[in-house]
């Protein structure tokens, strides 16, 4: 999808990117309409709470594993060929879970043999599949802000990937918005109507995202190492940020429970509340404050760790005055996630600037796997440092944090990074 920056047409590469991110939109969508069910749902068919986290660390633990292949497959098969095999795959793997699904709430099938089946589709396969789309959009969103001489246009490389970052933002407050509607007329509902949303995922890339060019694609896509000098100071920013982000996401309801002194059904509104808010401060960020900030990738680092770090100080104090801790609570999940949204476009749009075009897949998917991989730790530890204390995991986030921010100022290469001027470029040794 190489081709002139700025190009205008019917066919043109911005209309080709508003597609994909309505794809990615539709993805993230589905994805979430599973998280209000998944618990209940569980608990409804016998499953051990335990056996809920290991099946949703499976599915971070394949983004992890598989998003690099994914985004190095990208770049030789194609854009299109990549998002028809993973959604397809992740909509008959969410199909066959709402069978299982529906046989395990009848008392067909449970226990061990259940929670396999579980395991493999809501687990491996489906975050295996849907491993494939955040590097795949991000490598596309690489190929159309580069001209066919090669010159990158690093404005619009950033201002692309908050764009991606903003839809995935949007997609998640929805998604968990209409899972939770939807179930309201049964458990099963959601669970069908993912597959359903899949399946117009597929046909939406079949029929609108125009196939690449044989010219365009990579034979032998270059593989970016995770230690790759280039790109390892934003891996390490991304890690950073992300398993943070997972501490607050995995305590926010007890903190709400906790703090608030609220019953469950009042907690579970309160916490929706919460997660509302988040998703609003990422969206508000990415679409509003880093198009029209006009900074680097190094600088939005700086900003967008050091607001997060405050945001995570707001939510540190357990003061007695409830209407005071609310405030604060809400206040500093927001600051969190205005931070947050600053934040990733600087160490997306900043890995994607330091590589050459051949190798855009491969670091999409480190990146990709960055965030994964956080997501496999996070709801452990964070749940052990929550029994330590209601404190802890938040001022662990503000200490993650602050350290980003901290290495963003000192780090050379993130230095570098602050201007929209894109780096040399050479393949790593």
């Amino acid at each position: 999808m190489t081709t002139t920056v700025g190009e205008d047409s019917t066919d043109s590469t911005d209309a080709q990117i508003r597609i994909l991110l309505t794809v990615t939109f539709i993805t993230i969508l589905a994805q979430m309409s599973l998280s209000p069910v998944i618990a209940p749902l569980a608990r409804n068919v016998g499953l051990a709470d335990w056996q809920v986290g290991v099946t949703l660390s499976a599915a971070a633990l394949m983004v992890a594993l598989t998003s690099p292949a994914w985004g190095r497959r990208s770049q030789s098969a194609g854009r299109r060929s990549v998002l028809t095999a993973a959604l397809s795959a992740a909509a008959v793997a969410t199909a066959l879970f709402a069978l299982v699904a529906g046989l395990g709430m009848t008392g067909v099938i449970g226990g061990v043999g259940l929670f396999l089946l579980f395991l493999l589709l809501r687990g491996v396969f489906f975050g295996a599949a849907m491993a494939a789309v955040p590097p795949t959009a991000q490598a596309a969103i690489a190929d159309v802000t580069t001209a066919a001489d090669g010159t990158v246009d690093s404005g619009a490389r950033v201002k692309g990937m908050a764009r991606l970052g903003a839809t995935q933002g949007v997609g998640q407050v929805v998604g968990s918005a209409v899972g939770g509607l939807l179930a309201i007329f049964g458990l099963m509902v959601p669970l069908v109507a993912v597959p359903v949303l899949l399946v117009a995922a597929v046909v939406l890339v079949r029929t609108r995202l125009r196939p690449q060019a044989p010219t365009e694609l990579m034979k032998r896509p270059c593989t970016v190492r995770p230690t790759d000098p280039r790109v390892l100071p934003f891996l390490l920013c991304c890690f950073g940020m992300y398993l943070a982000l997972g501490f607050i996401q995995i305590i926010i309801g007890f903190l709400v429970q906790d703090r608030l002194d609220v019953t469950d059904d009042r907690a579970g509104l309160l916490t929706g509340l919460a997660l509302l808010v988040a998703g609003a401060g990422v969206v508000v960020s990415q679409a509003v404050i880093v198009p029209r900030s006009g900074w680097g990738p190094g600088t939005l680092l700086r900003v967008g760790a050091s607001t997060a770090a405050v945001g995570f100080l707001l939510l540190a104090p357990a003061v007695s005055s409830v209407p005071l801790t609310a405030v604060l609570l809400y206040v500093g999940v927001g600051v969190v996630a205005l931070g947050m949204g600053t934040a990733t476009p600087g160490f997306t749009a900043g890995a994607s600037l330091q590589v050459t075009p051949a190798e855009q897949g491969g670091v999409a998917g480190l990146v990709t796997a960055s965030m994964g991989l956080t997501m496999v730790i996070a709801p452990t530890a964070g749940t052990l440092l929550y029994e330590l204390g209601g404190s802890v995991p938040v001022i662990a986030g503000a200490v993650v944090t602050a350290l980003v921010a901290v290495g963003a100022m000192v780090s050379p290469r993130l230095r570098a990074a602050s201007s929209l001027k894109a780096p040399e470029s050479t393949p790593a040794a």
